[in-house]
């Protein structure tokens, strides 16, 4: 199975990136999981630019979406909230069929940022049919630098969480679901 990894943070040396990195390496043969850390170039959303064709950066990152059996998310707090270039990013697919049954789970590299997980599991029940709020997984792993987030991440019971994590994503993604939007009357 193929995941995409979204970290929601734009810096360089981002704890939520390092962390989906060490995902990653975890994953066992019969799984993939592709880090995505281009937030910050996608274009500001606006629903005049959904025609065809969409800005580079967006259809490159739609067309990941599209490729991945699931979808994993990281991203840190900002001022309490979601951070504005993963609320954008989020804000192309609202209307689009990438995201809509895509199975999707969050991860969290902070003890910190309660209120942004929480308004990001309000949109993602949103935009996604299959969002998953059960499968989650954080660490403390604020100031800790990305080679110091790999090491913790290389042996023992963390690397193991991972891929625990993995199989629990996989196990969800394998459940399937009526794609097409059906209701049905009594």
């Amino acid at each position: 199975m193929k995941f995409l990894a979204i970290s929601g943070s734009g810096r360089r040396a981002s704890t939520n990136t390092a962390m989906l990195r060490a995902l990653s390496s975890a994953a066992q043969p019969d799984h993939q999981v592709t880090v995505y850390d281009g937030i910050g170039d996608l274009q500001i959303f606006c629903p005049d630019f959904e025609a065809k064709p969409l800005p580079r950066s967006v259809q490159d990152f739609a067309d990941l979406i599209g490729q991945s059996d699931g979808l994993i998310i990281a991203s840190p707090e900002y001022v309490r909230a979601i951070p504005g270039g993963l609320k954008n990013a989020i804000d192309w697919f609202v209307s689009r069929k990438e995201i809509v049954h895509k199975p999707v789970v969050l991860m969290h590299a902070s003890q910190r940022g309660d209120d942004m997980l929480a308004q990001l599991r309000i949109v993602l029940s949103t935009v996604s049919s299959r969002f998953n709020e059960d499968i989650f997984l954080r660490y403390g792993l604020m100031k800790m630098s990305p080679d110091e987030i790999e090491a913790y991440f290389e042996t023992g019971r963390p690397r193991a969480e991972l891929a625990r994590f993995i199989c629990r994503l996989a196990a969800h993604c394998s459940y399937s679901e009526p794609e097409a939007d059906v209701f049905l009357s009594a």
